[in-house]
């Protein structure tokens, strides 16, 4: 053979071993998956600080926590001399460890494995296929490609997470919480050491059982630490004593709902939450305590929110409360949309301010209202006439909100609902009506919640900033960690309400204006200010309590689940007591600083609210919004001319006017006056007129029942009689004689209480009143039959 002819003999050779190798080669470098551990695993939730709040199963049925980044270093230490005393030296297998092995099950009728940690791994990750030589070689090969891929911390933090510690115990970490109820961190030297030997043999050594077995193999770790020097003779000796691991623990609770509801888009993942752990805590005693309450009068569900008003984060999630399977207690109350109540009459006073229909103390009417055929009652069944449109708020009287609402426009109301992500209220406007301002509309805590925080932190934003608003205010929530509420863009003018709505608004609300017949009313009170509202829906079925400090929102709902309604399920009486035990936990904050480039300084009416009018001789200077200087001066005071002994009017038709005395006074219409002066023993009535005196414009009578374009229903009672129907008016006299007539018949007369009843006959009829000076009130009346 000559030279050339043996050269490329032997590049053959070479080339065919070369490319032996080269296929060898890709053979190990793709013999294990892109992911080692393609498994499901439990979603697990934690507060903010990285505390356990609590768990859900992975889907395969196994407390299989998600991979550790770090292995705690006494279970290092531990799994270490009990398993692989050469893990950071080996390249994944031992020839010392595999030879001792194969020798000793060559020789004697034991069995040694002689794996690595790495190749437990490996075994782990091919779900523990039988043990025969040949699965050992794979094991071998495919550890050795383990460690040219992963560091040594990253191999044992996948034995730590994957390692099967009995039953459907899965993962250092889930056996910490299982078995002793902390996290892994935490574990003692004789708890590290018991775990370190489970993984072993998982089946045979299991917590509860066979403890003798488990507690000689720990022993034995425990002193081998010991001779190892890496524990102490004082640490050696108190270990000895641990406990071993028992019956589970069952894993933490402490955010039921919240964990469900990050499962749902974070299934399988260990995610951060927003949740401040020590106030959840404290809440979720608040919750129990009110609970244990409630539930003798058969309330048996509850849902607190509280929310960082800077950040708009969750710090605290109380779906229900207890967490239990009865009473729908499993329900997450906060997402669900029940009766608003009169939670959102708030933003409607904020509107009106904020457009300048009104100023924060404006009179406004409490009288009987029919709109439509729909007659709203305040809740105490009572009238003022005439109540200031703060304490209307502060009060939540029904009748005052219906009638701004119907002057604000309910479209326009509807449509800035809207601007504030009610996403729950999605009807036509037309569908709620005039009822939406006292819970004929749905909304859920969150919603509820967010729009009070976003109130509050607008106003906040404006005072800290150059006096500039956020297009996005009204943002949901955030709840994971990591994630950041967006604002929106910065912009000179309020996309919603002004600042100085927004203040006046909360300031209404801070005051503790106790409502009649609810004297309880006035036991809350704080060091802490905090504007907050009250509601409670039609036939009690829910009940909220909402409030906000410059630093935090608070949201409270009270009921049942089913929708079932309790005597005595009111906001004041049951969610407000819950809100603020929630308030005594929070850290203190100052109230918000007023927002004077939104605000301007004018003349009020101390009466009536308005601004000052040139009969108005009792006025203050005030701060308020800008919008307001449009609003009309006071109508309610009103120049008159008196006789000498000031009790008698009188004008230049009975009148010399060198003697008239002129005076201003403050003076209500009719029925307005009716109610307002049985409650104000300091309101004056107008003087009569003087005998001779003309009257011309004097407006003296005025009907309360019935009221124009309203149409009377004649109900049959229970012996199928026509029920009677008792008209009634105000007048500025009372102890003036009212004659009354039905279609130019007279059909009595009344003097001091001006009402009348009869029996009509269905149809349209004329009622007329005239008094004893020839005054008269001339309707038309509406009749009508309607079965019981």
């Amino acid at each position: 053979m000559n030279k050339k002819t043996y050269i490329k003999s032997n590049l053959k050779k070479h080339k065919f071993k070369l490319g032996f190798l080269f296929i060898g080669f890709v053979l190990w470098f793709f013999c294990l998956p892109s992911e080692v551990f393609d498994v499901p695993t439990a979603t697990v939730v934690e507060s903010k600080e990285g505390i356990m709040l609590g768990a859900r199963i992975a889907d395969d049925g196994q407390w299989r926590f998600p991979k550790m980044d770090s292995v705690p270093y006494r279970f290092e230490q531990s799994i270490l001399h009990f398993e692989d005393e050469y893990f950071y030296k080996h390249p994944g297998f031992n020839p010392v460890s595999i030879g001792k092995a194969l020798w000793g099950n060559l020789t004697t009728d034991k069995r040694r494995g002689g794996s690595t940690i790495t190749q437990q791994v490996i075994r782990i990750s091919r779900k523990n296929k039988g043990r025969n030589y040949g699965e050992k070689l794979i094991e071998i090969v495919q550890a050795t490609r383990l460690e040219a891929g992963y560091s040594k911390e990253e191999i044992l933090g996948l034995y730590a997470s994957y390692a099967p510690f009995g039953g459907n115990v899965v993962g250092l970490e889930t056996a910490s919480w299982r078995y002793f109820g902390i996290p892994s961190e935490e574990l003692s030297w004789g708890q590290s050491a018991a775990l370190a030997v489970l993984p072993n043999a998982p089946s045979l050594i299991f917590p509860g059982k066979n403890e003798s077995i488990l507690k000689t193999k720990r022993d034995r770790l425990l002193l081998k630490l010991f001779q190892k020097e890496i524990i102490g003779q004082t640490t050696y000796e108190l270990a000895l004593d641990e406990r071993l691991p028992g019956k589970p623990f069952p894993l933490p609770e402490l955010a039921a709902h919240l964990t469900e509801k990050i499962r749902q888009s974070h299934r399988g993942e260990r995610i951060q939450s927003t949740i401040d752990y020590s106030l959840q805590k404290k809440i979720n005693q608040i919750s129990k305590e009110h609970y244990n309450i409630l539930s003798q009068n058969q309330i048996n569900n509850l849902a607190v929110l509280v929310l960082d008003i800077e950040s708009r984060e969750v710090l605290a999630y109380i779906g229900n409360a207890p967490t239990t399977r009865e009473n729908n207690n499993y329900v997450d109350i906060i997402s669900k949309s029940r009766s608003t109540g009169s939670i959102l009459k708030p933003f409607l006073y904020a509107a009106m301010l904020d457009s300048g229909e009104l100023l924060p103390n404006t009179l406004v009417a409490d009288i009987p209202t029919i709109v439509n055929g729909y007659s709203p009652q305040n809740f105490d069944k009572k009238f003022s006439g005439a109540v200031p449109a703060s304490v209307a708020l502060s009060r939540s009287l029904n009748i005052p909100a219906v009638r701004m609402l119907r002057s604000h426009g309910l479209e326009r109301f509807y449509n800035e609902l809207q601007q504030m992500n009610f996403s729950n209220i999605s009807h036509p406007s037309d569908y709620y009506g005039l009822t939406l301002i006292l819970g004929g509309a749905e909304s859920s805590l969150w919603d509820i919640t967010k729009a009070y925080a976003g109130m509050a932190s607008g106003l906040s934003f404006f005072n800290n900033s150059s006096s500039e608003y956020r297009t996005n205010e009204f943002i949901d929530p955030v709840y994971i960690r990591n994630e950041v509420a967006d604002f929106g863009k910065i912009r000179n003018s309020s996309p919603l309400y002004n600042a100085g709505a927004i203040y006046n608004t909360l300031n209404s609300l801070q005051k503790v204006n106790r409502p009649q017949g609810e004297e309880n009313w006035s036991f809350f009170s704080n060091s802490q200010p905090i504007a907050w509202k009250t509601g409670t829906s039609y036939g009690f079925k829910d009940a909220w309590a909402v409030g906000v400090t410059s630093k935090y929102a608070i949201g409270v709902w009270v009921g049942n689940a089913d929708g079932e309604g309790r005597p005595g399920l009111t906001g004041i009486q049951t969610a407000a007591p819950i809100l603020f035990d929630v308030l005594d936990v929070l850290p203190k904050s100052d109230w918000f600083a007023t927002p004077y480039d939104e605000l301007i300084e004018a003349k009020v009416c101390t009466k009536s609210g308005h601004l000052a009018g040139v009969f108005c001789d009792d006025f203050t200077s005030q701060w308020i919004p800008k919008e307001g200087i449009k609003t009309t001066a006071c109508t309610y005071h009103q120049k008159v001319f008196l006789d000498a002994s000031e009790k008698l009017r009188v004008n230049s038709s009975c009148f010399e006017l060198s003697e008239m005395k002129q005076k201003s006074w403050f003076a209500l219409p009719p029925v307005m006056e009716y109610y307002y002066a049985s409650q104000h023993p300091e309101y004056k009535p107008l003087p009569d007129f003087a005998q001779g005196c003309l009257r011309e414009g004097e407006h003296t009578m005025e009907f309360i029942f019935p009221k124009k374009n309203e149409t009377i229903l004649l109900p049959k009672d229970f012996d199928e009689n026509l029920s009677e129907v008792v008209f009634k008016l105000a007048h500025r006299s009372p102890d003036t004689t009212v004659y009354w007539y039905l279609d130019s018949q007279f059909i009595g007369s009344t003097q001091t209480f001006h009402e009348i009843a009869l029996s009509p006959k269905s149809g349209t009829h004329f009622l007329t009143a005239t008094d004893q000076l020839g005054n008269e009130l001339r309707q038309q009346v509406e009749i009508s039959k309607a079965s019981l």
